[in-house]
């Protein structure tokens, strides 16, 4: 058996929760136990962990990675001559 103090706000947000889930304050935390320790011990690298975020943010240039001193000075160029 394991003991655990937490604050009062997070034990006020395991009490609603397991209000709403209709489930016990101890099946709460185990839950989340159960969810941290599978996704701690995930074997996924890194990259799968982000692969649907990578790349969603981008500025359509393909040559960005090669080029971008020359982007960067008519980005800088262009502010200059507005």
């Amino acid at each position: 058996m394991t003991t655990v103090r937490l604050n009062k706000d997070l034990e006020d947000q395991i009490e609603a929760i397991a209000q709403n889930e209709h489930i016990t304050k101890s099946d709460v935390i185990k839950k989340a136990l159960e969810n941290y320790c599978t996704t701690f011990y995930s074997e996924k690298t890194p990259y799968e962990l982000g692969r649907e975020l990578f790349g969603r943010q981008g500025s359509g240039r393909k040559d960005g990675s090669t080029n971008y001193k020359n982007i960067i000075k008519n980005i800088i160029h262009e502010k200059r001559n507005s």
